[in-house]
């Protein structure tokens, strides 16, 4: 059985034509939904599941195979902080002040 995607849009192909600020900035959105839904349950993994779905497309867009060591790192933090970051301390305010830097640069160049 096939999991429908969250974003089907940008799984056909959308995606791929938007720069690297730009795809970290749109994971950076659902980290922040993440951050401001915490005690909702249903909106939380809900924003959780899209990022994590759009982690998945930008690992999968091969302009940044060379990159895939430090975006691999990123999704580790950002799984470690869901799982009560007992590896490496991260928080999710930790990743949604690192993430806003992308929407920033993203905005900056459009």
């Amino acid at each position: 059985m096939t999991v429908p995607f969250k974003h089907p849009s940008l799984a056909e192909g959308r995606w791929f034509t938007l720069s690297l600020a730009e795809q970290l900035a749109n994971i950076g959105s659902e980290v922040h939904r993440a951050v401001r839904a915490r005690g909702d349950e249903k909106r939380f993994e809900g924003a959780i599941a899209r990022g994590l779905e759009l982690f998945s497309l930008t690992l999968s867009d091969i302009r940044w195979r060379g990159r895939l060591k430090e975006l691999t790192r990123v999704k580790e933090l950002l799984c470690d902080a869901l799982l009560g970051s007992t590896e490496y301390k991260t928080t999710l305010e930790d990743l949604d002040r690192y993430f806003y830097y992308f929407a920033l640069l993203a905005r900056n160049n459009r």
